[in-house]
């Protein structure tokens, strides 16, 4: 990404996430994307290395989820600090473990790529420290959409 590109998305994300919470819950999800592909570029093993790239890309996927349960969770809630809403309260637990299930999860990718010799799991321990961060935003898109004042009309 360009300078200029990366200055124009950091104000867009100034706009739509603020400079607080939501956004560093957002960021955070984004730099364990970040680590997680980064453990993939040192796979030697074909098999493992396919079988890490289908769980990046199902991580990956959850992105524009995490962006959106951000955005609107700043919108609702805004936040240029570190205080937690009460009513949001839960939405920021579950994005909070989300992020630090995907940092246990490329923690795990970096293991089974240290090991010496053939893995004969595979990356069953990756899927199922992947499996948490899917049921955590899940949790965090049910918990912002519980939320809601029943005034509210849903879209």
């Amino acid at each position: 990404m360009g300078f200029f590109t990366s200055a124009r998305q950091g104000r867009k994300d100034d706009a739509e996430l603020g400079k607080g919470l939501w956004r560093r819950a957002h960021d955070r999800f984004h730099r364990g994307l970040d680590r997680y592909h980064q453990v993939l570029e040192g796979v030697e093993d074909p098999q493992l290395y396919e079988e890490l790239v289908d769980i990046a890309n199902e991580l990956a996927a959850l992105s524009p989820r995490v962006r959106l349960v951000c955005v609107e969770a700043q919108r609702r809630s805004p936040s240029d600090g570190l205080d937690i809403p009460g009513a949001l309260a839960g939405v920021h637990r579950s994005l909070s473990k989300a992020g630090n299930s995907l940092a246990t999860t490329a923690e795990a990718a970096a293991m089974l790529r240290l090991a010496v010799g053939p893995v004969p799991v595979g990356a069953a321990s990756v899927r199922r420290r992947a499996e948490a961060v899917f049921e955590q935003i899940a949790d965090a898109e049910r918990r912002l959409a519980d939320s809601l004042p029943e005034s509210y009309p849903e879209s």
